[in-house]
């Protein structure tokens, strides 16, 4: 049985319909010209004419051959493996020839108006075609390799850098729960509800986007378990119309912020304090601000570090490079701060479901 070749973008075949396939295949098909061109004897000089009309040639084969291959990309995504393999030789191969012969024809009829056929020369240029064709088609192979092994290993690195509840923040939620049973039931069963969305979202996928309504939601109810704990140590204030519900943004991405913002800001300090949260869309780019009281000496926790580090990894390697993550204290705060730029809110969030 023939292997079935991956579907959608996974295909090996690239978007030959694309601006930049189109050039880069002009421009190699060129550079094969230039070199056989070169190859040949030298007599009375360089041989421009033979570089024009080679050029020309190879030229029309390789833009009628992406033209076609383009419009048949679909059909042989839904074909075995070889039958694809196959329809990309006969296509290259097939206009070769007939290219061939019609320049045959073009020559042959001005000195005696019939088709010469020149077999010798027709087995060459199809040779020539199917070694071409190889060659790019193993490239194309490899280049897809390359591409899904890459998508292996950052799906791997933001599995691996998606921030983890840490074991603490479980063991005062499970305690909290505990106390409120017999107080209030109803808060010790939102608490478990909370809890649970959290776990859930943490052990999803880390390349998936989702937004930033569900982000605010998952904050809220890491807030409220911590609230029931803290009480009126904990004071938090939001200023967040600014951005849309809709904005793309990776779950658990505030969430680690507000957890260093209470362990190491409002927890060490007898009276607790103050969590401020901002957001803001402007100039096509999300901005998240955190400001929370902390204590007047704080030591440099690695831990807080890492989890800022883990999400800058994750939102450059989501959103490029140009997202960041800031740190630094003023007076009696410490302010965290996210932003990477969101071009197109809705595709993004099309594509990240």
């Amino acid at each position: 049985m023939l292997k079935q070749p991956y579907a959608g973008e996974d295909f090996f075949l690239p978007d030959l319909c694309s601006s930049v396939a189109v050039f880069t295949l002009v421009v190699l098909a060129q550079l094969v010209v230039l070199v056989w061109v070169l190859a040949q004897p030298v007599t009375d000089g360089f041989n421009w004419l033979g570089l024009a009309m080679a050029s020309l040639f190879v030229q029309w084969i390789v833009l009628l051959s992406a033209a076609i291959l383009c419009h048949l990309r679909n059909w042989m995504q839904r074909r075995p493996l070889g039958l694809a393999i196959a329809a990309c030789f006969a296509v290259v191969v097939g206009l070769t020839l007939a290219f061939t012969v019609l320049g045959d024809w073009i020559v042959y009829r001005g000195m005696s108006g019939a088709l010469h056929w020149q077999s010798e020369q027709l087995l060459r240029h199809g040779v020539i075609a199917m070694i071409m064709t190889s060659l790019l088609l193993r490239y194309f192979y490899l280049q897809q390799q390359w591409q899904r092994q890459n998508q292996a290993e950052l799906r791997s690195r933001l599995q691996a850098l998606q921030s983890r509840i840490r074991p603490h923040f479980l063991f005062n939620s499970l305690n909290s729960i505990v106390s409120l049973i017999g107080s209030d039931p109803h808060k010790a069963e939102q608490s478990v509800l909370d809890l649970s969305d959290l776990f859930r979202a943490n052990l999803g996928s880390a390349d998936s986007v989702a937004t930033w309504g569900e982000e605010r939601r998952l904050c809220e109810g890491y807030l409220r378990i911590e609230q029931y704990r803290l009480g009126e140590r904990m004071r938090v204030s939001w200023d967040v119309e600014s951005l849309p519900h809709n904005t793309p943004m990776p779950l658990l991405t505030l969430q680690p912020l507000l957890e260093n913002a209470i362990l190491h800001g409002l927890q060490p300090r007898l009276d607790g304090g103050e969590i401020a949260i901002s957001a803001r869309y402007s100039e096509q780019q999300v901005e998240l601000l955190v400001s929370n009281t902390c204590p007047e000496q704080t030591e440099n926790h690695q831990g807080a570090r890492m989890a800022m580090e883990n999400i800058r990894a994750r939102l450059q390697a989501l959103f490029g490079e140009q997202a960041r993550v800031e740190l630094w204290r003023e007076g009696a705060c410490f302010f965290s701060r996210l932003v990477y730029p969101c071009r197109q809110t809705s595709s993004l969030q099309q594509r990240s479901h």
